[in-house]
């Protein structure tokens, strides 16, 4: 059996939906927190060559429109229980490099969108529930900014900070392409051939940040990486690949 032990782990699982978190916080904090500590216990005992963690950029807490894209070292401000647990999840890996020497790396990354993504996120639910005629659910006006990151850019950054990353690092992996939901909205609606009286405009979200925006200064620095696939060319084939699954559903 010992030949089948594992010796490097990138740790995705998490509980990942804001609103379910807002609706049930022990739920974020059983998976995010308690998972993530199990896992490291087992990471400790298994003496893992890397652990790597996927992280978030709310841990950073909502910016102002004006603000500076946040480093690595930018302080932390969560301000739901999801990015608060996601925060916990780091500063428990922090923990165990200090008290255990478990080699750790940390990325986080901005708002990521695809193929195959599940269909309570925005841009999936969105197109989703436009190709079945159904109105879309803004939030407040839709000013809210995010930084839209393509699925395949976000994979390649973390594979390559799982091999190249420097242990005891954190990394940013951020799209540089920020859009406001509102903005997202009408691109879909756009590209999907719908118009404006598709939007309905519901109460905001609790604690809802204005906008997140990671600088990727030191992951392009140190590793040579940059996002590669432009918003209008990523979400054409997001578009395309729902199409696909519903005509065949």
């Amino acid at each position: 059996f010992e030949k089948y032990a594992p010796t490097h782990i990138i740790h995705f699982a998490a509980e990942s939906h804001v609103d379910q978190s807002i609706t049930n916080p022990s739920l974020c904090i059983r998976t995010n927190v308690n998972g993530t500590n199990n896992l490291l216990q087992l990471a400790r005992d298994h003496k893992l060559s890397r652990f790597h963690l996927i992280s978030t950029d709310e841990v950073y807490g909502g910016l102002g429109k004006d603000d500076p894209s946040r480093v690595e070292n930018s302080p932390f401000n969560p301000r739901n229980p999801y990015s608060a647990s996601k925060a916990s999840a780091e500063l428990l890996l922090k923990s165990y490099e200090q008290t255990y020497g478990l080699h750790g790396v940390i990325t986080r990354s901005s708002n990521t969108y695809g193929p195959r993504q599940d269909t309570t996120k925005l841009i999936p639910k969105f197109i989703t529930y436009l190709l079945q005629s159904k109105k879309v659910p803004l939030y407040a006006t839709g000013e809210n900014i995010r930084d839209w990151l393509y699925v395949d850019d976000n994979v390649r950054g973390i594979d390559l900070v799982f091999r190249k990353g420097k242990t005891g690092e954190s990394y940013n992996i951020g799209g540089g392409q920020e859009y406001t939901n509102l903005e997202i909205t009408k691109t879909l609606l756009q590209n999907l051939r719908k118009t404006n009286k598709e939007i309905e405009y519901v109460p905001d979200r609790l604690g809802h940040d204005f906008r997140y925006s990671l600088s990727n200064g030191k992951i392009e620095r140190e590793l040579g990486w940059k996002p590669r696939v432009a918003f209008e060319d990523g979400i054409k084939k997001t578009i395309s690949f729902y199409k696909k699954r519903l005509e065949h559903a």
